[in-house]
Parts: C-alpha cells; sequence; structure tokens
C-alpha cells in the first residue's frame, strides 16, 4: 500500500471511530463569556521534539505559569500524514476543547491532496510566531548573492540543483521556488532535491549539489562557522536581535518581491462559536505579550508575529492562493 493509501485509510478510520461520541461545549457566566467546563487540549500534529510539538508545548506552561486562563492546558501529539491524523482527530471530536497548532505544511498536505482537509475546515483561532528560510552555498560558490544565482537561472535553471529536507511540494522546495518565480525563472525546469534523512547540509558542502533551502538558523550556523554563505532569507525585512543575522541579505532588497513566512498558529474545530473564538483569542493574546513568552521567542529565535483570527484568516487566503498557483503551474495538483 502506497504511504498515500495509508494516510487516507488512517484518515478514513479516524472519521468514522467515536463519531456518535458526544461533544462537551462549556458554558455561557453571568457577563455572557464562554468558559471551558474541563482542560484545553492542544493537539500537536507530530511526534514529540519537532517545531508543533516546542510550540504547543512552550504556550501551554506560560499559560499555566502565567495563570492566563481559568483551566489547564495541556499538550498531546498525534502524529502521522505530516499532520492529517491530528487534523481528522479535530474535525472528527468537533470539540472547542481541542485546539491545534500547525504551519505551512497544513496548505501543502491539503493542496497535494494527501488530506481532506485544510486550513479552511477549521477555525484559525491566531498566529503566535514566525520563522523564515534561507538560501545558502558553499562559501567558495561563484555566487554572491541572490540577484547572482537567479540571474543565471534565468538563462539555464536546470544547470543549478536545489536541495532541501522536505518533499517535493512542500516547505524547503516551495520556498525557493516562490522566489525564483517572483524573479523570472522557469520553475518547471529547476532540479529539486529531496534530503529527509539530515544530509543536504553535507551535499552543499561537497559539492554535489549547489544550494539548499532551509531554515534560517540551520544555514546560519554553518555560514559563521565559514563554511556556507547565505545568498538571501525569506523574512519580509532584515532580522533584529542577533549581530550575525542582522547581516543577512533579503530577497526583498535584492529586488525579489517575495516573501516566506514560517508562522505558527492555533487552530480550532469548525463549529467554534464567536464566544468560544473571542476566548481563546484573548487568552493568545495575553500570551503572546507576556514577558514570560517572549523570553521563549528569544531562546528559539522565533520572531514575534501576533495575529488575530480575522488577520490570520486573510493571510492564509492569500499564502494558500499562491501556493496552489505554484503548485499547479509545477503539476502538483490534478484537477
Amino acid at each position: 500500500m502506497s504511504k498515500r493509501l495509508l494516510v487516507s485509510a488512517i484518515v478514513g478510520l479516524l472519521l468514522l471511530s467515536g463519531c456518535s461520541m458526544p461533544v462537551q461545549t462549556g458554558s455561557i457566566n453571568e457577563f455572557g463569556e464562554w468558559e471551558p467546563d474541563r482542560s484545553i487540549e492542544i493537539i500537536a500534529p507530530s511526534a514529540a521534539g519537532g517545531g508543533w510539538d516546542t510550540t504547543a508545548r512552550m504556550l501551554a506552561r506560560t499559560i499555566d505559569e502565567e495563570n492566563l486562563a481559568n483551566r489547564g492546558f495541556g499538550v498531546v501529539n498525534k502524529p502521522g500524514g505530516g499532520g492529517a491524523v491530528g487534523w481528522a482527530y479535530i474535525h472528527k471530536r468537533n470539540d472547542p476543547h481541542n485546539l491545534f497548532i500547525s504551519s505551512p505544511p497544513i496548505h501543502f498536505v491539503a493542496l497535494n491532496g494527501q488530506s481532506p482537509y485544510g486550513y479552511d475546515d477549521f477555525t484559525p483561532i491566531a498566529n503566535l510566531i514566525a520563522d523564515y528560510g534561507a538560501f545558502a552555498v558553499r562559501a567558495d560558490a561563484r555566487w554572491d548573492t541572490l540577484d547572482e544565482l537567479f540571474e543565471e537561472m534565468r538563462e539555464t535553471p536546470e544547470s543549478v540543483t536545489v536541495v532541501g529536507h522536505s518533499s517535493p511540494g512542500s516547505m524547503d522546495h516551495m520556498q525557493f521556488i516562490m522566489f525564483a518565480d517572483a524573479a523570472g525563472v522557469d520553475i518547471t525546469k529547476i532540479r529539486y532535491i529531496s534530503d529527509q534523512e539530515g544530509g543536504a547540509m553535507t551535499a552543499v558542502l561537497n559539492g554535489s549539489i549547489d544550494i539548499v533551502s532551509t531554515g534560517v538558523s540551520d544555514a546560519a550556523e554553518q555560514a559563521r562557522a565559514g563554511k556556507m554563505k547565505v545568498l538571501g532569507i525569506t523574512s519580509p525585512e532584515r532580522l533584529t536581535g542577533d549581530e550575525y543575522l542582522e547581516t543577512l541579505p533579503t530577497g526583498r532588497e535584492q529586488g525579489i518581491d517575495a516573501e516566506f513566512i514560517v508562522w505558527r498558529g492555533i487552530f480550532g474545530p469548525p463549529d467554534m462559536s464567536d464566544e468560544q473564538l473571542a476566548y481563546y483569542e484573548n487568552i493568545f493574546k495575553n500570551t503572546s505579550e507576556s514577558e514570560s513568552f517572549e523570553r521563549i521567542r528569544n531562546m528559539y529565535g522565533w520572531d514575534e508575529r501576533f495575529m488575530d483570527s480575522q488577520e490570520f484568516k486573510a493571510f492564509l487566503d492569500e499564502q494558500s492562493d499562491e501556493l496552489e498557483a505554484l503548485l499547479n503551474e509545477l503539476g502538483f495538483i490534478r484537477n
């Protein structure tokens, strides 16, 4: 059985199992505000230790330590299908006591047909943090800027090989595609190699691959050591708070009208009421503004990027449209 069929089967079983489970909806207090009637689960749709898990646990810890809610917040891991198993669990339960953390893969997995659920099947509550990507080459590579790289690729896009940790049509691949497309490169001819075993940096350092598309922190670690140089990062403006990171140029300042934000936000089930949404929106806003969570952001190198539900939804709509168009052009979407 193929991986995609296996994921679909797992999701299907989750949809069928327990579908008559009663939903606890909480209550409205004397001030007309919704309140939960039990503790809250934040689902990390991944194994322990990854970005979703870490973000969820830091959120839950901050809320509990700062007494920002009248109920406890806990984290439950539900890995599988690149997030699809966790999303099916939330959608099936449709319970306001179950939330989940997500990031751009919720676009990719749905658009690639690996899950029946996308961001618009849930309630976006708030975005909390942002991280960014970077494009790095070996220290002695012939390019010093993204502009030089893309100038060559506009003539011969197939002459450059790109590597990333994610699968084709997902994060590392698509952040490079977005920038190449904005620079006028024929994206259908770009050679992308997926290395999910951790060998992407090594492949660039030994000269077998030209450029790595990865996270800023991963690229910066190698560049600080003098082994690589960062041609550009995907943030809308230069990063602050670290002397070296402040030196890394954005694509925009090199004339490339693109950005890619590796956001992480909180979603709820599909049928949340306005009162339920307001309850959580307020908690996560207070969490984002707390000194405790600011320290956590600094510790992990996360950028503050709070968006309320309305802003978050508009941002997701725009990002989804852009990614769908690019995936369509690359042939990842079958109409």
